[in-house]
């Protein structure tokens, strides 16, 4: 009988199920972690991590409705994310990094390197392979060829409760519907839309909507 305490909490999230499985059993094999929810979308993704509570999130780049950027935009702080995919382009390790993901690594990564790789972003470190490391590096220091994104500052503004509570509206709830859904007051959703009508100056529902698809963010 395994007597030693799981330490870290993983949250899978990849839209392949069959690799999510197979993750999940390389990880089983680790007597320190234990793995605490899975996902395939990212609407799935938000909800599952946000009721959750991860150490960590394993977070896949691509995936349909904004990717692993959206996903990272949407939960709470808390967990650290490690992003895990087969892209190796400079465009996608920057992209995630700038939405707050604390390492990525390839798909080609051992199972016992992935674990390693968990067990260092759980206890701060950030991983990447050399020449990942390489693109962060140029990125910060101005040296990348990858173009800066367009600042959003309307966007930046919001906190993440608040861009759940956008998701939500863009995606048609009513106000009683995303209180249920977020465990909170039809009052306090109210401010919450309030606030963000006032930070992304918009004028009502519709236009907000728009402004929210316009996004992807939805």
């Amino acid at each position: 009988m395994n007597t030693e305490r799981v330490s870290v909490r993983v949250f899978l999230v990849d839209d392949h199920a069959v690799f999510r499985s197979g993750v999940r059993a390389e990880l089983s094999r680790e007597t320190d972690m234990e793995v605490v929810g899975e996902a395939g979308g990212v609407a799935e993704a938000v909800a599952g991590i946000n009721e959750a509570k991860p150490d960590v999130v394993l977070l896949d780049v691509h995936m349909p409705d904004g990717g692993g950027v959206a996903v990272l935009r949407g939960i709470h702080s808390g967990p650290v994310c490690l992003a895990l995919s087969v892209s190796d382009a400079a465009e996608d390790v920057i992209a995630v990094i700038r939405a707050g993901a604390r390492g990525y690594v390839t798909k080609t990564i051992s199972g016992a390197e992935l674990a390693d790789g968990i067990r260092r972003v759980a206890g701060g470190d950030a991983v990447f392979s050399p020449r990942l490391a390489g693109f962060v590096l140029d990125s910060f220091t101005g040296k990348s060829s990858v173009p800066e994104p367009p600042l959003d500052p309307e966007l930046d503004s919001l906190t993440p409760r608040e861009l759940e509570v956008l998701r939500l509206l863009a995606r048609g709830y009513t106000y009683r519907e995303i209180a249920e859904n977020l465990f909170i007051s039809v009052k306090t959703v109210e401010t919450h839309a309030s606030n963000v009508l006032r930070k992304t100056q918009q004028s009502n529902r519709n236009a907000l909507t728009r402004w929210a698809h316009r996004r992807r963010i939805d």
